[in-house]
């Protein structure tokens, strides 16, 4: 499937008042809709907005803004399992179809010396919750409850039920 990548200038901080999961379906769809607008939907294809927040008792961590605050949310997710939620909304010319995908993460307990070693590495910029499952970040992770794309940030087949739902699968109408 053909695909180009348009990044949105949708602002995330917004919603902060909506449960986590709508938060998420809000800013996929604010990310869509803005990239709709801005750089049109393609003849015979979508636009595709993703959002993914990780979640700890109930209250989101965001990105950590710098070593320090990466540092504490990392901790705070030590020896413990917390919640990553997907949302993604796919704007056609006929409308949106959007899906909220959850998945639950356990952290295996984090000596001092793997925390410095993880945050060494750079990865936790601009990652919700601080972390990267597909990268370095695997080293922190005892188990994923759910399909591992809702932790990387766009769960696959998920997305490949939304764009059946839509006809636009590849395999759609193929059988």
């Amino acid at each position: 499937m053909d695909f180009r990548v348009v990044a949105s200038q949708e602002a995330e901080d917004s919603d902060r008042d909506l449960p986590a999961g709508a938060r998420v379906l809000a800013h996929a769809r604010g990310k869509a809709r803005e990239v709709a607008a801005r750089a049109g939907i393609p003849a015979g294809g979508a636009v595709l907005g993703a959002d993914t927040e990780v979640v700890l008792d109930g209250r989101t961590l965001g990105k950590p803004r710098d070593a320090g605050e990466a540092r504490t949310v990392l901790g705070a997710l030590g020896g413990r399992a917390h919640e990553v939620l997907t949302g993604m909304v796919l704007v056609t010319p006929g409308g949106e179809r959007e899906h909220l995908e959850r998945a639950v993460v356990r952290f295996r307990p984090l000596p001092p010396a793997l925390l410095d070693w993880y945050l060494a590495t750079g990865e936790w910029r601009e990652r919700a919750g601080g972390y990267a499952v597909q990268g370095a970040g695997a080293a922190l992770v005892e188990r994923v409850e759910g399909e591992p794309g809702t932790v990387i940030g766009l769960p696959v087949a998920a997305l490949g039920r939304l764009l059946e739902g839509a006809g636009l699968a590849p395999w759609a109408g193929s059988g």
